[in-house]
């Protein structure tokens, strides 16, 4: 399931939905919180690991999430209405609880809209960019990878802090970095201002107060 909504700038879509996907799917002028980059487990996967590549905090682009918990039971959470519930949201701690919570079946992103996109890379490192206006940034085999979008003027702002970047025209598929699935650690090739990826990885530690709330679901 893919349901757009341009009107009010929201897409709700099936867990195991890809990303590319969704970037296929969009109208002109609109995206997404995640950049235009295959990854494992789809747009269910991205939520539960918290994102990849962002510069902004991605659980304020997640609107909703509909999941199956450890027991069973499918909760929903949240949605594209906005209104006074009573309760726990359920929302935020399920984005990167990689999967302590469960697995996602649904979720509601806001999209924002933008007239230019560029992505742009160059050799480097992240830690040589301490301030980014870009709204995503990965590294991967030393090349650092820019991507922003927004007005013309201010995107090329943004990306001017990569000297001598080259245009990447296409998206990119990395799961074939992740046979075994996206885990985090140092070892990967790929790793973003949160994380190091790598393949098949140990999740975070779970906070014992975190998993006492999974186990009561």
């Amino acid at each position: 399931m893919l349901d757009i909504s341009p009107g009010d700038q929201t897409l709700t879509v099936s867990g195991g939905v890809g990303l590319l996907e969704v970037y296929a799917a969009l109208p002109p002028g609109l995206y997404p919180p995640f950049p235009p980059v295959e990854l494992p487990g789809g747009v269910g996967g991205l939520v539960s690991r918290g994102g990849f590549g962002q510069t902004f905090f991605f659980g304020a682009e997640v609107l909703g999430v509909t999941f199956r918990a450890p027991s069973g039971r499918v909760v929903r959470a949240g949605g594209r209405t906005v209104k006074n519930v009573q309760g726990y949201d359920l929302t935020r701690p399920f984005v990167g609880s990689f999967g302590a919570l469960g697995e996602a079946l649904e979720i509601t992103l806001r999209l924002r809209p933008g007239l230019s996109a560029r992505h742009v890379s160059a050799p480097g490192s992240l830690a040589g960019l301490p301030d980014l206006a870009a709204r995503f940034a990965w590294e991967m085999d030393g090349q650092v990878h820019l991507i922003h979008f927004g007005h013309g003027r201010q995107v090329d702002r943004a990306l001017a802090v990569l000297p001598g970047a080259v245009e990447i025209t296409g998206p990119l598929d990395l799961t074939s970095e992740f046979p075994g699935g996206m885990g985090v650690g140092a070892g990967g090739r790929v790793k973003d201002r949160r994380f190091g990826w790598m393949d098949g990885g140990a999740v975070p530690p779970v906070p014992a107060l975190f998993a006492r709330v999974a186990a009561s679901l």
